[in-house]
């Protein structure tokens, strides 16, 4: 019976109707794995807040004053702070909280010159501000860049745009000082609407942090924002109370997961498994048409093309002989004891217990195998070697302990080894309680084979050139 190699029954699809394959993706009637919050192999919680600069240049009343006599340029604060949920690769929304100050003025004159002070007007404001709004989050990188970039990837530029409500304090300032000139309570005064919508570009510092900046525009939908409604308006016609808040931030990635939800490419995901299914295919089809001898294994990996029908194999094609005595399990009677092949694999018992013959002696004393290119006893191999010391030191005859060599290398090495080998042995009998008398070591060389068609050693597989490098007895 062989042993299949060339199923595969994990991660891949289900490419026979009556074969299991779980895991799977199908364009058709295989079964699906249903898609569960367990199963996700990423993260999509996250939390960011950052701070930044509110500039007014668009209202009554503005932040940065520019050519001369302009006056005086004011910069005020903003802070940010947001629970973000990515429900796709290129899509998300934000739950965010706003906070800031806008800091702006004026300096008009109705002369020419400014000769008469009473008709020149300087005037200050400030607006403290407090907003919640809902943001969708387009990851504008995800939707245009190539699909097949295969390589991991750290800046990617996001896109906002969202509503909320606002509540807000204007203050005004002139030579008289300084006075509340609007408030605005979204609870008590009712809804005050206001949009924003801007654009980020984030780098990723590690699976855990990124780093971010923003430029937003706020649309305020209210022109008395910036405090200068009420007086700066006889100077000037009104725009609008928008500003422009520029911010630098972090963002926190929750999770168990290496990567983010807008991090992380399905793409990428795709071609692996498809790579993966794709290979596991072509071995399975492989295998189908170049199966020579039928034992499961694909010839590209059969070291054995040859095997007879019903022999067990091993993972290289190899038919299985348990006790190593040359008889394949197949045909072996005694699978787990060594015999001749003459004796269907069964070991040879003879009436004549004392005559010392070579057939009692193979049947007492076993061999012991060696690892290529070295001399050293094998933890494995004491059981054996103590029923040696046992049995010889029982029996009236004297022995001796033949090393020997497969057919790789050259012949004075091999010659050297397999005395190194038998001399090994013969001092581990000694040493466990056998008279010296009663042994001589001899070293055979490659000239000593078990299975002599393993010259060279190419021909054979490895578990016959094994075989070869033995140390055995022989009753003097």
């Amino acid at each position: 019976m062989a042993i299949p190699v060339c199923s595969y029954a994990q991660d891949s699809i289900q490419v026979t109707k009556n074969t299991e394959y779980p895991n799977t993706f199908s364009s058709g009637s295989a079964n699906v794995e249903k898609f569960k919050q367990s199963s996700k192999r990423f993260n999509d919680w996250s939390i960011s807040f950052g701070a930044g600069v509110p500039l007014m240049q668009y209202a009554d009343l503005t932040s940065l004053k520019f050519g001369k006599g302009a006056g005086k340029s004011l910069v005020g604060y903003s802070a940010y702070f947001s629970v973000d949920k990515a429900i796709s690769h290129t899509f998300g929304l934000k739950l965010q909280y706003d906070r800031g100050e806008t800091r702006q003025g004026a300096f008009y004159t109705r002369d020419a010159a400014p000769a008469n002070a009473s008709l020149n007007r300087q005037y200050g404001g400030r607006t403290q501000y407090d907003a919640i709004s809902i943001l969708g989050d387009i990851n504008l990188t995800n939707i245009f860049r190539r699909v097949d970039n295969k390589s991991p990837y750290r800046w990617a530029l996001h896109g906002y745009a969202g509503f909320g409500t606002i509540g807000y304090r204007a203050y005004l300032k002139d030579e008289t000082g300084q006075r509340l000139v609007t408030e605005v309570k979204p609870i008590r005064d009712g809804l005050s609407f206001f949009g924003q919508g801007g654009a980020g570009l984030k780098y990723k510092i590690n699976k855990r942090w990124d780093i971010e900046g923003r430029v937003m525009y706020v649309v305020t939908t209210d022109d008395t924002f910036d405090g200068g409604n009420a007086v700066v308006n006889t100077y000037k016609d009104n725009n609008s109370d928008n500003f422009v808040n520029a911010t630098l931030g972090l963002t926190l990635k929750l999770g168990k997961h290496d990567s983010h939800l807008m991090w992380h490419d399905p793409m990428q995901e795709v071609y692996h498994r498809t790579e993966v299914l794709e290979s596991k295919i072509d071995d399975l089809e492989a295998c189908k048409a170049g199966d020579a001898d039928n034992d499961g294994v694909c010839d590209d990996w059969d070291r054995q093309l040859d095997t007879l029908a019903g022999a067990r194999v091993d993972g290289s094609g190899v038919a299985l002989d348990v006790d190593m005595d040359g008889v394949i399990d197949l045909y072996d009677k005694c699978v787990t004891v060594p015999g001749p092949v003459e004796n269907s694999g069964c070991p040879v018992e003879t009436s004549n217990q004392n005559s010392g013959t070579v057939a009692e002696t193979e049947t007492k004393l076993d061999g012991i195998e060696f690892d290529l290119n070295s001399d050293r006893i094998l933890p494995n191999n004491t059981p054996i070697l103590n029923n040696a010391v046992n049995y010889i030191n029982t029996s009236n005859g004297a022995y001796t302990v033949i090393g020997a060599t497969d057919t790789r290398g050259s012949d004075a090495y091999n010659q050297n080894l397999s005395e190194k080998r038998a001399n090994n042995v013969k001092q581990y009998l000694i040493k466990n309680g056998v008279e010296s008398s009663k042994l001589d070591a001899q070293g055979n060389g490659k000239k000593d084979l078990k299975y002599p068609e393993c010259d060279p050693a190419s021909k054979c597989p490895e578990w016959k050139n094994k075989a070869n490098r033995r140390v055995y007895f022989k009753a003097k």
